[in-house]
């Protein structure tokens, strides 16, 4: 057999899936159907708090803090958080001092690379943990009074990216907070 009519077969296949993948998909024209999915995918930013902060151990060579923050969903729709940075605050009527900062869950990187998430169900909310572990704060006096004194003030900020329940549905939203912590 010739090669040549492989080749021609081939191409001929090809233009042909390409005419068919030309033809049904939409011509770029809004229909009332188009714009009804728009606002679906439309999503409310959550919700994010300060919900504790507890000092677990404190001494001259370590000091552990444990950090909750709580994300409210206020969709209608399950919601994806992907990844949350923070910066830790603490004052005592005086200036602010900045404790730590730090990440909860990861962003995919590659094909290959697995997401650390977390799904917040429709119109639910979700805990959020960190542990902090401060080396050697027994060189900074400012910083063991305020981690001994209970009447210390707490405050987190950061940036939170999340998007709809599916990695692959909608685009990927991000919210500025800052909370304080309520005593």
């Amino acid at each position: 057999m010739n090669p040549k009519i492989f080749v021609v077969i081939a191409i001929v296949v090809m233009v042909g899936i390409l005419g068919s993948i030309f033809l049904t998909t939409s011509t770029g024209i809004p229909t009332e159907e188009d714009s009804s999915q728009q606002i679906t995918t439309n999503i409310d930013s959550i919700k994010i708090d300060l919900e504790s902060v507890s000092i677990l151990e404190v001494s001259d060579r370590s000091a552990v803090i444990e950090m909750q923050l709580k994300l409210e969903n206020p969709n209608p729709r399950a919601v994806i958080a992907q990844y949350l940075q923070y910066s830790l605050y603490a004052s005592d009527n005086g200036e602010e001092m900045k404790i730590s900062a730090g990440t909860i869950g990861s962003r995919p990187e590659g094909m290959v690379d697995a997401s650390n998430y977390y799904t917040l169900l429709s119109n639910g909310s979700i805990v959020l943990k960190d542990k902090i572990v401060l080396e050697y704060p027994g060189n900074n006096p400012e910083l063991i009074s305020l981690l001994n004194n209970s009447e210390t003030d707490w405050r987190a900020e950061g940036i939170a990216f999340f998007n709809l329940s599916s990695m692959t549905s909608g685009q990927e939203n991000e919210v500025r907070y800052n909370s304080k912590l309520n005593q």
